[in-house]
């Protein structure tokens, strides 16, 4: 399967904005930890890889990337990549202490038992490696019967350190305003309705989209904000 053009580049227009906000939010953070990232470097629950390209040639310090998913994979488009390495969700087929570094982006909301899973990523990497890890919070129910879970930031900050880390950090992809955007887009997007309403709402909604995401701001998770989804970075101890 091949990674459309504009995955990492994505132009907020009508089409996009339901999915505009949360690939840039994600980006940005990935793009802000690579600089940490050395060694092997392990992409858990890879999919289609969409970020292979941006790590291995962007974080120099990497000397091998290891993309990781489902042999029997449930969504079909990712079953047509080509993994480094296959898993059953539970257990890593690599030795202890192995990784140098390692990322799972929007798979954790997947796993049935996250602690368990973060203890295998824990157990497989070197200490003082650097896990970046995202998840999101407002998102429709997706890759459906397979969506377990949505994080507050402590939650997530606590299963994180339970598992093995320190130096947990954990960051909102952005406010209110960005969280209203977002569903505002979903909703003009994947409501159920006919094309001609669709390119109409569309069209009225890309406007108030804009207007909100330029209004935004990142709140401190500790003021009760709304917040579109999450990412952060721990070190192993």
């Amino acid at each position: 399967m091949s990674i459309p053009s504009d995955f990492l580049d994505l132009p907020l227009h009508r089409e996009t904005q339901d999915r505009y906000f949360i690939r840039k939010a994600i980006l940005a953070a990935l793009r802000k930890a690579m600089p940490r990232f050395h060694g092997t470097f392990l992409d858990v629950g890879a999919g289609v890889q969409p970020y292979r390209n941006m790590i291995t040639e962007g974080a120099p310090k990497i000397t091998r990337y290891l993309g990781m998913d489902l042999e029997t994979n449930a969504v079909a488009g990712y079953r047509k990549v080509t993994q480094d390495l296959y898993w059953d969700g539970g257990t890593i087929p690599l030795d202890d202490s192995s990784v140098d570094s390692a990322m799972a982006t929007e798979v954790l909301e997947h796993c049935p038992d996250p602690g368990a899973v973060l203890r295998e990523i824990a157990r497989v990497m070197r200490p003082g490696g650097v896990f970046f890890f995202t998840v999101p919070f407002l998102w429709p129910l997706h890759d459906v019967p397979y969506d377990e879970y949505r994080y507050t930031p402590f939650a997530l900050e606590r299963l994180v350190r339970e598992a093995g880390f320190d130096e947990v950090v954990v960051r909102p992809h952005g406010g209110w305003d960005a969280s209203l955007a977002q569903m505002i887009g979903l909703w003009a997007r994947r409501r159920p309705m006919s094309e001609a309403k669709r390119t109409l709402i569309s069209r009225l909604t890309l406007p108030v989209v804009r207007y909100l995401l330029r209004h935004d701001h990142v709140p401190d998770p500790r003021s009760s904000p709304m917040v579109p989804g999450l990412s952060g970075t721990a070190v192993r101890r």
